[in-house]
């Protein structure tokens, strides 16, 4: 049997530990301006997902998605520990 592991992102949202590509600080990314031309693009082409309508700390890059989080980088990266545990 394979053993399927989810990353809770907050709110009533999980998505696969092996689609996640990266968790990025929204405070600390957002000044790079390819990152900025990055999430444009994907605004644009209907690929962000809001998880939550609080103010966003992060933002997960999926497979297919971006997911934008009101859950800081710190605590997703401790759920990653977890599953990974």
């Amino acid at each position: 049997m394979v053993n399927s592991h989810y990353l809770h992102l907050g709110s009533d949202v999980t998505v696969h530990n092996d689609e996640i590509i990266g968790i990025f600080d929204i405070e600390r990314v957002t000044v790079n301006k390819n990152v900025n031309e990055f999430l444009k693009i994907a605004q644009k082409s209907g690929k962000i997902y809001y998880v939550s309508l609080d103010m966003p700390k992060s933002f997960a890059v999926s497979d297919n998605k971006i997911y934008v989080t009101n859950v800081s980088t710190l605590t997703l990266k401790q759920r990653c520990a977890t599953i990974k545990n």
